[in-house]
């Protein structure tokens, strides 16, 4: 069984890519329920969705552990720990409900899994594989501003008193717009907005980058470990070793 999932999570087979293509969309849907909780949670059924997606993830993680050729090697990585934590709020609902927003960094641990990028490198848009990654970093941090604030701010007369105030404050504030119509109460609301706008400068500067700068291509230089050069490097331009760059075009 260790073989086959090992296999299944991650061999570049085009049955085990089908099997990841598939969880892939799954945990897309299970990402859809957690930005959507905030509305879903007072609906009869959301404990119904809550557990069943939880034993979903579960029975995923356990299978991860399976694959996994060291434990304690897999055990050690931070996309574990993130998927440990988002669990246990779905394990535990009402004990963890203050922490419910941290779900939304499934969508983190989701862009680290190869699956999203290889149809991009096989077709030969690799160049947007970073700027994918960055759109990604910046929705996960969005909602996750957005979880925080509903979770820590909303109340009647707050000016927060839903999750679409509390979404609307997000990108008012990440994209220092600033209308001001809507504002976090007290010195811990001044300090939350000065760090979401600090954080949202910073991650839509990081896409801007992304998308304007000469491509690069990612291979590690075996003697200063650069990881960014022209693709058609020969030398690594730190330390002036030799290069083995893989052409992607070759055969």
């Amino acid at each position: 069984m260790r073989r086959r999932l090992d296999f299944l999570y991650h061999a570049d087979h085009p049955t085990a890519v089908r099997f990841q293509g598939w969880v892939a969309i799954v945990d897309l849907v299970i990402i859809a329920f957690f930005v959507f909780s905030p509305v879903l949670q007072e609906k009869r059924y959301f404990l119904w969705l809550d557990y069943s997606l939880a034993g979903l993830l579960a029975l995923d993680f356990a299978a991860r552990a399976l694959a996994a050729p060291s434990l304690k090697a897999w055990a050690k990585r931070p996309v574990i720990w993130v998927d440990a934590l988002v669990l246990l709020t779905l394990l535990l609902p009402s004990v963890f409900f203050n922490l419910g927003f941290l779900r939304i960094l499934r969508l983190w641990t989701l862009s680290r899994k190869d699956v999203l990028w290889r149809s991009l490198r096989r077709r030969g848009w690799q160049a947007w594989e970073e700027a994918g990654r960055a759109v990604i970093n910046l929705l996960t941090c969005l909602f996750l501003a957005t979880g925080f604030i509903y979770t820590a701010f909303v109340r009647e007369g707050s000016g927060i008193e839903g999750y679409v105030d509390a979404l609307y404050f997000t990108v008012a504030t990440m994209t220092t717009t600033g209308f001001g119509d809507v504002t976090l109460p007290g010195p811990q609301g001044k300090l939350t907005s000065v760090v979401i706008m600090i954080v949202g400068i910073s991650l839509f500067v990081r896409l801007a980058q992304t998308i304007f700068r000469p491509y690069k291509v990612f291979f590690r230089c075996p003697r200063c470990a650069l990881e960014r050069h022209e693709p058609d490097a020969v030398h690594c331009k730190a330390c002036g070793e030799i290069l083995a760059i893989p052409d992607e075009g070759g055969d």
